[in-house]
């Protein structure tokens, strides 16, 4: 059976899904660390593998094209923007992702971010452990407005959460969808959404035309009071005006799973901002789902190997294109 690199951390050990392809018969290897990997370690440690479990590693026409009995890339999430889906797909490896099991998950964690930076959660946990028992104000999130950029799964999912907070929701989508009504969802231009909401709370995928869409104007549509939440992808904003922004109190504050550059530099000047609450891009990583996102990760590989062999193309294949060669 094919050899499988294990690259995405949640994916090593005793785990159910990795557990599930051994059972199936596969050669399953842990890499050395979990990744991202730089792109000059993840080439030789391809290397006589039929397939990768990734995470957010640079699956790009380099490391394909260097990588010769590479067959397939699992994706252990849903988002493909670290894959060269169309340079995978004439090299002839499937790609697979896991679409819509993570959606509760985000939008958890969409709304713990809404909650921390407004109500300064962070700041009072680091005074109470340096012995200042003190008062740290911050506004309410009930009854306020929010704005989706983008309404898929995620973000149909935080207008659902915001109707218990009894929350406006306003959003921009470019294809919006006929079920939002029933959620109190209000679509407007990005514009009116940038200058009217207290929250801003970006689902939106990465792609060459949504890369930078919140940038130095955009962010100074936003109220002074207005709070900035992404837990989709860093390169969807503009870090650098984000910074100034936060420094020049040009808005209120910011909630962040996901950054341009991840791990960040220790010295990212981001990173010293108190009105800023990050997380290491772990929005998806909830128990309950990461089980779920693995068991569907081995059946996308158990699928992949059963197409080469002449069998149904595998459910979740995120380059269609290939199927086609």
């Amino acid at each position: 059976m094919a050899r499988i690199l294990v690259l995405a951390g949640v994916f090593m050990g005793n785990v159910p899904g990795r557990n599930k392809l051994v059972e199936a018969g596969f050669d399953v290897v842990d890499y050395k660390r979990p990744g991202p990997l730089p792109e000059d370690e993840l080439i030789p440690a391809l290397e006589g593998f039929e397939a990768a479990v990734a995470g957010n590693d640079p699956f790009n026409e380099r490391v394909m094209s260097a990588a010769p009995t590479l067959r397939a890339v699992a994706r252990h999430g849903v988002g493909t923007d670290s894959v060269d889906l169309a340079a995978a797909a004439r090299l002839g490896v499937i790609v697979t992702n896991t679409p819509g099991i993570i959606v509760d998950s985000v939008a958890d964690m969409a709304f713990a971010h809404m909650l921390a930076v407004a109500r300064r959660v962070c700041e009072a946990d680091r005074a109470v452990r340096a012995g200042k028992w003190q008062e740290i104000q911050g506004p309410l999130v009930w009854g306020k407005t929010l704005g989706l950029i983008g309404t898929g799964a995620i973000g149909m999912a935080m207008a659902r959460r915001a109707r218990g907070f009894n929350m406006q929701v306003l959003a921009f989508d470019p294809y919006p969808r006929a079920d939002a009504e029933e959620l109190g969802v209000r679509y407007v231009g990005l514009d009116e959404l940038l200058r009217e909401a207290d929250f801003v709370s970006i689902h939106a995928p990465l792609t060459s035309h949504t890369r930078g869409m919140i940038g130095k104007r955009e962010i100074g549509l936003m109220k002074p009071t207005a709070y900035l939440i992404n837990t989709a992808r860093g390169g969807l904003v503009d870090q650098d005006a984000l910074y100034e922004a936060l420094v020049e109190k040009r808005i209120a504050g910011a909630g962040l799973d996901v950054l341009v550059h991840e791990p960040p530099s220790p010295d990212d000047p981001l990173l010293k901002l108190e009105n800023c609450v990050f997380t290491p891009h772990n929005a998806h990583n909830a128990k309950e789902i990461i089980e779920r996102v693995g068991l569907q990760v081995a059946q996308n590989l158990i699928e992949t190997f059963a197409y080469l062999e002449g069998g149904p193309a595998p459910k979740f294949c995120a380059n269609p294109d290939v199927l086609e060669r």
